[in-house]
């Protein structure tokens, strides 16, 4: 049987972060077309970030998807990777300008996290400025039909699958819902599964497929690593996840790494590229 028809039995949506492969949006399109992936979850694009593009700028963005068949699974935007103790305001302008790229875009995900909380101390402490902050985002949105969707990363306050429980529930909107990133638990030394995934499966409507080692924490090929990341697909294949699988490989170095993704394992490797690209994406075959 075909992988595509897999693909298709599962419900699975294949996405990407495109700029793993090229800054070059075109290049981006030519290299996801080879593999059959028609969705971007768009974080880099022509080597800034989508969202700190112009409005008209995002516009003639989506003219070229348009032109060559591609949608957004998301915004992969930077909201919420700031510290905790940073001037929040600032930061909330750029959610509303987020919100604008995405209703210009035609998607209704946007990647959001819960800020880093100052190294060595309680993330206890801060719980009720990060519930804050959310709430402020929450206001914002509220009719715009967009669903944030938190992203585990570690240094955050939602870097641990309690946390990220508690964050959600505390909240209590169904428009706030869960990316599960495994890497990104395994980089925090927990287990992704049984123990994470079935704590926050309820709450979970996005994945992104990356594996880690708990030895040093290196990113790996997805089913490599210490992720479960086969076990996790099994699991969700059984919910009748109908949503996206979006490939964020982290396999070698690309243009703005360390400024896309500050802290992240990863940004002294080789550079990456589509080679790097097409090993991620049959890892990830391999496991359907």
């Amino acid at each position: 049987m075909e992988r595509k028809e897999l693909l298709t039995m599962y419900k699975f949506t294949l996405s990407a972060f495109a700029d793993e492969i090229d800054s070059d949006l075109k290049v981006q399109m030519d290299v996801l077309d080879q593999h059959g992936i028609k969705f971007i979850e768009m974080r880099g694009v022509n080597g800034q970030n989508l969202t700190s593009c112009t409005l008209d700028q995002v516009r003639e963005i989506k003219k070229q998807l348009d032109e060559r068949g591609f949608r957004l699974s998301a915004v992969g935007s930077p909201v919420g990777k700031i510290k905790i103790t940073d001037e929040f305001e600032p930061h909330l302008e750029l959610f509303r300008h987020t919100l604008e790229i995405a209703k210009i875009m035609g998607t209704k995900y946007i990647r959001v996290f819960s800020f880093f909380i100052p190294k060595g101390e309680d993330p206890a402490i801060y719980r009720d400025e990060v519930l804050n902050r959310w709430r402020a985002f929450i206001r914002v949105a509220e009719g715009s039909g967009v669903v944030l969707l938190h992203e585990n990363e570690k240094e955050i306050y939602g870097d641990t699958p309690e946390r990220c429980l508690d964050l959600v529930k505390s909240l209590g909107c169904d428009f706030v819902r869960l990316t599960f990133d495994p890497a990104n638990f395994v980089q925090c030394d927990v287990e992704t599964y049984p123990k994470a995934f079935d704590m926050l499966k309820d709450y979970v409507e996005y994945m992104h497929i990356k594996d880690a080692l708990f030895s040093n924490h290196q990113v790996v090929p997805s089913g490599q690593g210490d992720g479960h990341v086969r076990e996790i697909l099994g699991a969700l294949k059984k919910m009748d996840y109908q949503g996206f699988l979006s490939l964020e490989p982290h396999l070698g170095n690309f243009k703005g790494f360390a400024a896309l993704e500050p802290g992240t394992v990863g940004a002294d490797l080789p550079d990456g590229g589509p080679k790097k690209f097409a090993i991620a994406v049959h890892a990830l075959k391999s496991l359907l």
